[in-house]
């Protein structure tokens, strides 16, 4: 069975170079317009790349310029913003322009369907490319959605039929956002985490309250959050370290909006805290700071939002179990807090509570922040994995951490990746998803409970 995250995609941005009405241009010959970065990876539909545009005179001196316009010539493909912020809409090619007078600088994308999945504690899920949904792994709280608490070696339909378009798997639950835009959870629900207004576990999924219509849903530990389509972020669940970023402590059942003037477009949920990106590229945290995981520059607690340190713009982050990643302009990851396994990719054990930059020389497109382990992939669609890997989750084909990233172990071109709890799943430009690491409970979903420390297929 092949597979995808319904929709998911891969942008690939390639610079094409520049001109203006006499053609292109370079150092010595004349001005120009630069548009980067030349290559990028999205994984889902939705998904944003904010690309530069800088002028360069004869000498190759910069230029200042005060705007660009910025136009694409398929805007069923991708759209892009006055500020450059490129959105996939739907497979295709498009070019995207920036001019400034008399001057283009272009880049070319292509929009195409890949797979993807999605890691949690000790379950999986994912999205066939027919449409159907399917979860794996544990199961003792209802989180695979298929109306028992048994656990499954194998892929098995979530109960429902309601055609998810993105699937967020967290500790014990799991949480869908449909084609409109309605919120289902299902699972573990002691703490409100399903957003449903009880504390009753649900084997299959119910609505999350309120009725808002969402463009991404990540679920944590115990609280899950939202982004909604008018970029108001909602969260509900346990509370106890204000990571529901309403100004209390107080555990909410239903969703709470975040008490922010910000407008996000993406949002992270782990373990007792909450990151997100707004259309603008900054980033802000909230909630447990214990590790220095919001990168504040402080390990105070922090019961609304506050920015991340440092003023880079980043196009997405991922929250692990007190360490958080994000990649910023050029395709750069940056890591911070909790270091006990070198999963901040910076060569040493050290904590960070500011973000630093991974020691790999090749640019990023998308990184995912598991509990002792982080995963990343290159525009070349490269997986790369780094710290703990005493369950293989780093794929790399031994038990050993590593403090920089190493390169996934299997000739596979990965489109996207998904770090768990000690395992790791991977979406394949060949259609397939492959999964590696820990898999007492069946997680990574080839129909036995036998670890691996390189990528084994998704059977059924």
């Amino acid at each position: 069975m092949r597979w995808r995250i319904a929709p998911a995609v891969l942008v690939a941005a390639q610079l094409l170079g520049c001109g203006g009405a006499e053609g292109p241009s370079g150092p010595g010959l004349g001005p120009e317009l630069i548009v980067t970065p030349a290559d990028y990876t999205f994984t889902a539909l939705g998904d944003t790349a904010r690309f530069a545009a800088e002028m360069r005179d004869a000498a190759g001196d910069a230029v200042a310029v005060e705007n660009f316009e910025w136009s694409s010539t398929n805007e069923d493909v991708v759209t892009v913003d006055s500020a450059g912020l490129v959105t996939a809409v739907a497979p295709g090619l498009a070019t995207i322009a920036a001019e400034a007078r008399g001057l283009r600088g272009y880049a070319r994308l292509a929009v195409e369907l890949s797979p993807t999945v999605s890691a949690g504690w000790a379950h999986s899920c994912g999205i066939t490319i027919d449409g159907d949904t399917y979860c794996w792994g544990e199961n003792d709280s209802g989180q695979l959605g298929d109306g028992t608490t048994t656990a499954r070696p194998n892929p098995v339909p979530v109960a429902g039929g309601l055609g998810f378009t993105a699937l967020s798997a967290g500790r014990q639950h799991t949480c869908g956002v449909t084609a409109v835009g309605a919120g289902y959870c299902w699972g573990f629900n002691r703490d409100g985490q399903l957003g449903d207004g009880t504390n009753t576990d649900r084997s299959v999924p119910v609505p999350v309250a309120g009725g808002s219509a969402f463009t991404v849903l990540s679920a944590g530990d115990r609280h899950t959050c939202g982004v909604t389509t008018g970029g108001v972020g909602y969260c509900w669940g346990l509370n106890v370290a204000g990571q529901l970023g309403d100004g209390s402590r107080r555990d909410s059942a239903i969703p709470v909006p975040v008490s922010t003037e910000q407008s996000f477009i993406d949002v992270s949920v782990s373990a007792g805290y909450t990151c997100a990106v707004t259309a603008g590229g900054a980033a802000y945290c909230w909630g447990d700071n214990s590790d220095g995981q919001l990168g504040d520059d402080s390990r105070d607690d922090r019961l609304t939002p506050v920015p991340v340190v440092g003023g880079l713009e980043f196009t997405t982050l991922s929250t692990g179990a007190g360490h958080t990643c994000g990649v910023a302009t050029a395709n750069r990851a940056f890591c911070w807090g909790l270091n006990i396994f070198g999963q901040l990719g910076v060569g040493s054990t050290t904590p960070w509570i500011v973000p630093v930059p991974v020691l790999h020389r090749a640019g990023f497109g998308a990184v995912s922040a598991g509990v002792g382990h982080t995963c990343a992939v290159t525009a070349g669609r490269n997986a790369y994995c780094w710290g703990d890997s005493r369950e293989g989750q780093i794929g790399n084909g031994a038990t050993s951490g590593r403090l920089i990233p190493v390169l996934v172990t299997s000739g596979i071109r990965f489109s996207a990746v998904s770090a768990g709890a000690s395992h790791t799943c991977g979406a394949a430009t060949d259609g397939n998803a492959y999964c590696w690491g820990d898999n007492s409970h069946g997680q990574l979903g080839d129909g036995t409970t036998t670890d691996h420390i390189t990528p084994a297929p998704v059977v059924w």
